[in-house]
């Protein structure tokens, strides 16, 4: 890359940017800007700033960097803010560059896909908070496709999306990967369940296309059918799904204090090197991962099972109710001496 060069020179090359649902056009066409006009985002997804020892490993590297992304509008910067730190710091006063002529909401969304592709990862928590931001902006967006923006797994974005309804706007559809709009509500499930029932060879493809509904929506279909069971979830056909309000999921403070107290108790030396200890950590590990939520796991299950995972659970919770008894005996017992 040359340290010269006027402003909106073109330079030969092209830009390949992954699709995303709603993006914008982008001019593909390279040229150096200078250093000097361009600003850093108002809200980047990188919450952390730069990383001065990424930014000194760029400086150094002898590999021709790619052209960051600009913001025609604002001339900031959507990506590529550790490219053209490292610029700045070689002494170099110009940068290749593409302009990207979305809107602001439009170019986050485009700074999170593209740092999912290269360069320097986002942290877990930057990826659900962008993930979180892309649902408040486009709320009609399916579980999968903001997924495949911000680095999450599908059931990530399902539970934020759970656990932030006064921030993330209700939507009637969603909008899949491909761009496809599907309805809510049981009748497209219903109509694919009568599709399959008249041609068990009907492709999901093909059913999703005539239902209105996802491909993975017709495969869960197609599978709920060949195990017997109701088409439609009970929690999106029935009443029940309010008894839901009546249980509050486990608030987030709760599971982050949950996780510190194991996360501590696993650093002990005294428990991680005796069996006993080793154990009773694993004993005390929670069988599910923080994004989900029993309602759901319980909505999958056969009816005929349910009784006896009941009684299993019973007796688990008497048994974790008598072992924090006797750990208050001992705690007790131990102060008293």
């Amino acid at each position: 890359m040359t340290s010269g060069g006027n402003a909106g020179s073109s330079r030969a090359g092209n830009l390949s940017v992954p699709n995303f649902p709603g993006a914008s056009s982008y001019c593909s066409e390279i040229v150096e800007l200078p250093i000097s006009e361009l600003r850093p985002s108002d809200s980047p997804p990188r919450t952390a700033g730069e990383n001065t020892a990424h930014t000194r490993l760029l400086a150094e590297s002898t590999t021709a960097p790619a052209p960051i992304v600009v913001r025609r509008a604002t001339m900031q910067v959507v990506d590529g803010w550790h490219r053209l730190c490292a610029a700045r710091l070689r002494g170099e006063t110009s940068i290749a560059a593409v302009f990207f002529d979305g809107g602001s909401e439009e170019a986050f969304v485009l700074a999170v896909k593209l740092n999912t592709a290269h360069g320097l990862p986002l942290s877990l928590a930057e990826r659900k908070a962008a993930a979180l931001r892309i649902l408040m902006s486009y709320p009609d967006w399916s579980d999968r496709a903001v997924a495949a923006i911000a680095g999450v797994s599908p059931k990530t974005v399902s539970a934020i999306r759970r656990r932030s309804p006064g921030e993330i706007p209700h939507a009637t559809s969603r909008v899949g990967r491909n761009g496809v709009r599907h309805q809510f509500g049981p009748q497209g499930r219903q109509r694919a369940a009568e599709m399959f029932t008249a041609d068990p060879t009907a492709s999901a493809r093909k059913v999703a296309v005539a239902a209105g509904i996802s491909v993975t929506t017709a495969k869960d279909v197609r599978k709920r059918l060949h195990s017997g069971r109701n088409p439609v979830p009970l929690r999106r056909s029935t009443p029940a799904t309010a008894d839901r309000s009546a249980t509050p999921p486990v608030p987030a403070a709760q599971r982050m204090i949950t996780a510190e107290m194991l996360l501590k108790l696993r650093k002990d030396p005294s428990l991680r090197f005796s069996e006993t200890g080793r154990k009773l950590l694993r004993w005390l590990e929670f069988p599910f991962d923080d994004d989900v939520e029993l309602a759901d796991v319980i909505g999958d299950i056969p009816s005929h099972c349910a009784p006896r995972l009941a009684e299993l659970a019973q007796r688990r919770s008497r048994d974790m109710h008598r072992l924090a008894q006797l750990l208050d005996q001992h705690t007790r017992g131990a102060f008293s001496a």
